[in-house]
Order: C-alpha cells, then structure tokens, then sequence
C-alpha cells in the first residue's frame, strides 16, 4: 500500500489541479475547513477531483477559508479494477451503506437495476453520487466511482459485454468454496459485474435467465442468509481477492 498522509483533511474539488492553481471553495467546504476543522488561512490539505491525482494545497482568504491554492501533487492519478458493482437498490441508510462500502472496496461502477423483487423503484443519484465522493475522501481513493442509472434488469443483461464475467451471488446455489469457483474461471482481461440481488431474492424466470449468460460465475456465500449489503461487501472482497487489485 502507498503511503498515504492519515492525519490531512481530504477533499474532492470539482476543478483541475496542478501547481499554482487557484480553486474557490463550496459553501459548505468552506463551513467544515472553518467552522468544523477550525481551519485557518495558511493551513494545508489534500484535494483530489479523480482525474489528475492527489495534490497539497493551502487555504486562502482574508478572515476564513474562501479558497485553496494548489501547491505540489503528493501522489498520481491511478486506475480502479474494473469491476462493476450491480445491485438492486436498498432504501436510504442501508443504500447509503452500500454505496459507501463499494467505492471502499473499490468498484469503479454502481449500477441499480430493477428486479422483480426490488423494494425501492426509484434512486437519488445525486445522495449515491455524494456519497461516493464521502467515501473517497475519507478512505484516501483517488479514482470516483461511476453512478449509473437504473436499468431493468433484463435490459442491463441484453446490453452489457459477452465478454465480461458476471459474477451471479445466488441465495439458492450449492454451497462451496467461492474462492475456488473464481479460480476455476480464470482473471478475465475485459472487466467484472457483480450483482447482488434484493432482499426477496431472485424470481426463478429471472435466475434462469442469468444461468444462460455467457462467461458466467454462479457463487453460493456460504450457509447462511446475508443482507444485501452484507452480501455486497462479502462478494466484492471475494473477487478483489482473486481477480482484482488485493493481490498486488
């Protein structure tokens, strides 16, 4: 692992960043480096926008933190694994959750898609969108996740690449080792979604359909029941450990 300043306050900024620059604080940047950090001009952080890396920078303006000037980059930009995360969406808290433990684990794309048990119809995008970013500033990551919008799930099915592998987490699939099932498949060149069901499990129209997809992984996560967003965050360490970026 790189090292990385712990102690820094963090934040993304929506500008592109090199030496010199000068980027204007949101309103609400302004109220934490001030009001909640106790921030003062002089005083440095650490700014990313996730496409030219992770630079130092030092708080400007006459009483309170108005500005940020960019001093020197502290690490480049890097390149998140591709693996998609695809889930049928939770309500609120435990979306949040969700969001937040993917962009830890490090998926480079949340696609909701719309089951025929799915709870929850309609998504923010914006609140999964702001929380990504949350998760990115406090967890040091310098690649944002993608937020893509809800898909059917028989339309994200007929429209995503033959060539990738999907990894299909089945509550009804024979348990065993999901390690050795992600061995058996091999590290494939063109990418990984990961989809994890609703509460109410799969429909069997829908679980016979994703069994006749190409390049298809179907994983059992052991003998007990998970919530899906326990699921989430047992399958993506399952395939960061295998095919991803955990192996260095």
């Amino acid at each position: 692992m790189p090292a990385y300043d712990f102690s820094a306050p963090r934040l993304f900024v929506d500008a592109a960043l090199s030496t010199g620059q000068t980027v204007a604080l949101e309103r609400d940047q302004r109220n934490y480096l001030g009001n909640v950090l106790r921030l003062s001009t002089g005083d440095r952080v650490l700014v990313f926008n996730g496409r030219d890396g992770e630079w130092q920078a030092a708080i400007a303006g006459r009483k309170r933190a108005e500005q940020l000037t960019v001093q020197e980059q502290t690490r480049p930009q890097d390149r998140l694994p591709d693996v998609a995360y695809v889930f049928a969406p939770l309500k609120h808290a435990r979306l949040d959750y969700m969001v937040q433990k993917a962009v830890e684990m490090g998926a480079c794309r949340l696609q909701p898609v719309i089951t025929r048990f799915t709870q929850v119809a309609r998504v923010n995008g914006e609140r999964m969108r702001a929380n990504v970013i949350e998760a990115a500033e406090q967890c040091g990551i310098l690649s944002l996740a993608e937020v893509t919008d809800p898909v059917p799930l028989e339309r994200f099915l007929s429209q995503r690449a033959a060539e990738r592998l999907l990894v299909f987490c089945d509550e009804a699939a024979e348990v065993g080792s999901p390690l050795e099932a992600l061995r058996l498949v091999g590290g494939p060149a063109t990418g990984i979604d990961v989809l994890i069901g609703p509460e109410g499990g799969f429909a069997e129209e829908e679980r016979t359909l994703l069994l006749r997809q190409p390049r298809l992984a179907r994983l059992a996560l052991g003998p007990r029941i998970l919530r899906a967003d326990t699921a989430g965050v047992a399958a993506l360490a399952l395939i960061q450990a295998v095919l991803g970026d955990w192996q260095g």
